[in-house]
């Protein structure tokens, strides 16, 4: 991940040579630093009983009843340019079930990723290309459950108007999950979604995306886990930005049949150590 973070790098730095003449033309004006904050996030998660919740960090098996988890993470993010960001921190968790009350929260993960804008939409006639790929590992997991998982996201986005303040999205997301134990077995998720964005000159941004989910099943030895299934995923955002498009605050809710619907509510509060 290490060598493919600094390979996209320089791809992006490389693909924008006008950008750093661009800066050493404006005569008195000092480079542009990057910014430098804590993305901090906290999730609130409601899981149906027996269902695999694939792609929140820590593997665990399905239980029989109902389950509710708060995860907090805090990942140290670089926006090295204003195509390309780079990012790794550490995940905690606290949950409980219809039998138990809330754990202790404590460390679970921690995860390195990136997004990169492969493509603008202002250097040609398509839309912006977007990649986001984040590795995670879980921690302190019971023995043989220890997992890691990816998920990366290609996303599409056609602006209808030269600020980008409303337009059309379409990607995919691809979820995969590798446990210790030889006996687990965890077929990847694949999403397609189709959306759109708003933005009003106070910065307030609101934006949904409205997909299908499919996923391949989960086993431990003959045993089926989770079973194989294809079902819709809905999720709206609510963002405020700076002028420099820079968000201040986010919040989300995110909805995905398994078949049974597993509920994911996130706010995002930046901690800004520089910002441009």
């Amino acid at each position: 991940m290490a060598a493919l973070i600094a390979a996209l790098v320089c791809a992006v730095t490389l693909a924008s040579p006008a950008r750093a003449a661009d800066a050493s033309d404006d005569d008195g004006e000092a480079p542009k630093q990057p910014n430098v904050y804590l993305d901090l996030s906290t999730t609130y998660i409601t899981v149906p009983p027996n269902t695999l919740a694939l792609g929140f960090r820590n593997f665990t098996l399905p239980l029989g009843v109902a389950a509710q988890s708060v995860q907090m993470t805090a990942p140290l993010t670089v926006d090295v340019t204003d195509r390309l960001s780079v990012y790794g921190g550490v995940g905690a968790n606290t949950s409980r079930s219809d039998l138990t009350s809330w754990s202790a929260m404590t460390l679970d993960s921690w995860h390195v990723g990136f997004n990169a804008d492969i493509i603008k939409q202002a250097e040609g006639p398509g839309p912006t290309l977007t990649v986001i790929s984040t590795l995670t590992r879980s921690l302190n997991s019971p023995p043989g459950l220890a997992a890691t998982s990816n998920q990366t996201v290609l996303e599409l986005d056609y602006a209808l108007d030269q600020d980008q303040m409303q337009g059309f999205l379409a990607g995919t997301r691809v979820t995969a999950a590798w446990v210790d134990s030889d006996l687990v077995k965890v077929n990847p998720a694949f999403v397609g979604y189709v959306g759109g964005y708003y933005q009003w000159d106070s910065n307030w941004k609101v934006s949904s995306r409205l997909g299908v989910q499919t996923f391949g099943g989960a086993r431990i030895g003959n045993v089926v886990l989770a079973k194989a299934f294809t079902q819709p995923t809905l999720r709206f955002d609510l963002d405020r930005m700076d002028d420099s498009d820079n968000r201040l605050f986010g919040a989300s809710i995110e909805v995905a049949w398994t078949p049974q619907p597993i509920v994911q509510m996130t706010l995002r509060t930046p901690l800004y150590a520089v910002r441009n």
